[in-house]
């Protein structure tokens, strides 16, 4: 590894779904934010590639104008390619490569000498598995937690998402209500969720985007009410 000055020089390649770090949605977005502000602070040379309306205290590159989940004018296939294309043409300038945008930087990998780290944020199907079993040996994979791993990809480490503490103040006193905090959709647990509730007899708060849908397929019954929070969807279910 070429370490010039004794200065890591890092590319941190963002998603462009959402802006970083995100205005509202988006925690790729959010974890990529939170992890290079965090290497800045502690005087790492970071460069953030992400779309051009981002935001850091380290050194922006983009050349996607706008997320594409917020512009619809922005081609997410051909604005994605353009995107992981520009960071392995500067390859030569880093250190290392952080990829924190799936699996499609994958196959740049292997035509540049810079080494790669890959986040994987979980599997949004099992199809895209080969994509990753290609190049396993080539990049480095970083899991976000043990559960989250799959026996046929080789690891370099595990490493749980921060969080801003003072964003999470504690309160020692807490509540009897329960709390469903992320995207509202099926394979995100929602309806076991509301299941757990209801056996335990307590309230249920969800927050997060996506659509109300039924919990299962026998329509269970429940009262609430749902609402926006700012620019977030909110569901309280009294079960």
């Amino acid at each position: 590894m070429r370490i010039a000055n004794n200065l890591l020089r890092i590319a941190m390649l963002a998603p462009i779904s959402w802006r970083t770090p995100p205005r509202h949605y988006g925690p790729w977005e959010l974890v990529t934010s939170l992890l290079t502000e965090a290497l800045v602070a502690r005087g790492v040379d970071v460069t953030l590639f992400a779309t051009q309306d981002n935001q850091t205290a380290g050194k922006l590159a983009g050349v996607c104008p706008a997320p594409y989940s917020e512009d619809p004018a922005i081609d997410a296939k051909v604005w994605e390619m353009l995107h992981v294309a520009h960071v392995f043409e500067r390859a030569g300038e880093f250190d290392l490569i952080h990829n924190q945008a799936d699996f499609m930087p994958l196959a740049f990998s292997r035509l540049v000498e810079t080494p790669v780290v890959t986040t994987i944020h979980g599997f949004s199907s099992q199809r895209i598995l080969p994509a990753f079993k290609a190049y396993d040996g080539r990049v480095h994979y970083v899991a976000i937690s043990d559960a989250d791993r799959h026996s046929d990809l080789r690891y370099a480490a595990t490493i749980h998402h921060g969080i801003r503490l003072e964003d999470f103040p504690f309160d020692p006193h807490g509540s009897e209500d329960l709390l469903f905090f992320g995207r509202i959709h099926p394979d995100k647990g929602t309806a076991e969720a509301i299941a757990a509730a209801r056996q335990a007899g307590r309230r249920l708060v969800m927050a997060g985007i996506g659509t109300i849908c039924r919990a299962s397929t026998d329509q269970p019954k429940h009262e609430g009410q749902h609402g926006s929070v700012g620019r977030r969807t909110h569901f309280a279910a009294l079960c």
